[in-house]
C-alpha cells in the first residue's frame, strides 16, 4: 500500500503534536510544510528530522505543487475556513485544529463541500480520545448517575498575560478571545459527554482592556430540562490551567478536577473509577477514517454544534470580537 502523503498547514506549537503522532504511523509520510514563517518551518523540520520535506510560504503553492493525499491544518482560527476550503477543493482529506471555523455559516459550507468532494473532514478535539472523558461520556450514557439535572464547567488560565501580543488576541486572526480558543474545548466536553442541546444562555463577559474577551460566565438551560454553568476565566494567576466539571444526576454525580475523577452516589462512599484505555488519537483515527477502517470520530457536523454554541454566547453578550464599544456587554439573553 502506498503511504498517505500528508502536508502540514501552519507550523506552530500544535503542529508539533500532530507531527509527533503522524511520525509513528507506518501508513503516513509527511511530505510538505506550509507556513509564512521560515523559522517555524525550520524548527519543525529539525526537531523531527524532516529533511526531505518540501517547504512553502503559501498553502496554495503547497496544494498546487505537491502530490498530497491529506492535510493537517494548524493555522490561526480565522484562516481555517480558507485553508479547509482550498484543501477540500484540491481533493485532499482534512484534519483541522479547533475550532473548525469562527462562524456556523462557514462551517455549514465546508460540511457541504466535504460531502460533495467525498473527502474526510475531521476536527481535532483531543478530549474525545482521553480516558477521563471517555469514562464520563460512557457513565452518563449508562445511567451511572441517573438522569442529568445540572452540569457545571470551569476553566482557569493565565491566558490574558501569556497570550498578549500573539495572534490569539488579534481578532482578525483569532475570531474571538479565550472562549473561542481554550474555551472551545470546554464547550466540546459539555456537548459531547452529555449529548445535551443548549436552549438558552445568559452571559457576563469582560475584556479587561484586551482586544478580545478574556472572561465569560454563562448560565445555560438545555432542551432536556438540565441547567448548567460554564465559567471561562483567562485572567487567573496560575502557572498551569485548572479545569473542573461537575455532572450531577438524580442518583449521583461525577466530579472532574484536572484529570482526577471522583464518582459520588447517594448512600455510597465516593470512589475513583477505573478509566478505559485510550484506543486511538486524533491523527491515528484520521488516517483510519481515510483508509475506511473507522468512522470519522469528530465530524464537521459535530464541530458545527460547538461553533453554534460559541456564537450563541457571543450574541447573548452583545459582543463582536474586536469591537470598540464594550460598555453594554453581558446584558442580553438569547432565547
Amino acid at each position: 500500500m502506498s503511504p498517505i502523503r500528508v502536508g502540514i498547514i501552519g507550523c506552530g506549537n500544535i503542529a508539533h503534536s500532530h507531527v509527533l503522532r503522524m511520525s509513528r504511523l507506518e501508513e503516513v509520510r509527511i511530505v510538505a510544510l506550509a507556513d509564512p514563517g521560515a523559522g517555524s518551518r525550520a524548527f519543525l523540520k529539525e526537531k523531527f528530522g524532516l529533511d526531505q520535506v518540501q517547504e512553502f510560504d503559501s498553502h496554495t503553492d503547497m496544494l498546487n505543487d505537491t502530490e498530497l493525499d491529506a492535510v493537517v491544518i494548524c493555522s490561526p482560527h480565522t484562516l481555517h475556513y480558507g485553508h479547509i476550503r482550498d484543501s477540500l477543493s484540491a481533493g485532499k482529506h482534512v484534519l483541522v485544529e479547533k475550532p473548525m471555523t469562527c462562524s456556523s455559516a462557514e462551517a455549514e459550507r465546508l460540511i457541504a463541500l466535504s460531502e460533495s468532494c467525498g473527502k474526510v473532514l475531521q476536527v481535532s478535539f483531543q478530549r474525545h480520545f482521553l480516558p477521563p472523558f471517555l469514562y464520563i461520556r460512557s457513565a452518563i450514557q449508562d445511567g451511572t448517575i441517573g438522569k442529568l439535572t445540572s452540569v457545571q464547567a470551569a476553566l482557569y488560565q493565565n491566558w490574558k498575560k501569556s497570550q498578549e501580543g500573539t495572534w490569539r488576541q488579534n481578532p482578525a486572526l483569532s475570531g474571538g478571545g479565550m472562549l473561542m480558543d481554550s474555551g472551545s474545548h470546554i464547550i466540546d466536553v459539555l456537548l459531547w459527554t452529555t449529548n445535551l442541546t443548549p436552549q438558552s444562555v445568559t452571559v457576563q463577559l469582560e475584556c479587561y482592556g484586551s482586544p478580545v474577551e478574556v472572561d465569560t460566565l454563562t448560565s445555560i438551560r438545555y432542551d432536556q430540562g438540565v441547567i448548567g454553568t460554564m465559567t471561562i476565566i483567562g485572567y487567573a494567576p496560575l502557572q498551569k490551567l485548572k479545569e473542573t466539571y461537575a455532572f450531577i444526576g438524580e442518583s449521583g454525580g461525577i466530579f472532574y478536577d484536572n484529570g482526577v475523577i471522583t464518582l459520588h452516589r447517594y448512600g455510597e462512599d465516593p470512589v475513583q473509577p477505573r478509566l478505559p484505555e485510550a484506543e486511538t488519537d486524533p491523527d491515528s483515527s484520521f488516517v483510519d477514517a481515510i483508509l475506511g477502517r473507522r468512522e470519522v470520530m469528530v465530524s464537521g457536523e459535530y464541530a458545527l454544534k460547538v461553533v453554534k454554541f460559541t456564537e450563541a454566547i457571543y450574541e447573548a453578550a452583545g459582543y463582536e470580537p474586536g469591537s470598540a464599544d464594550r460598555t453594554d456587554l453581558g446584558r442580553k439573553v438569547s432565547s
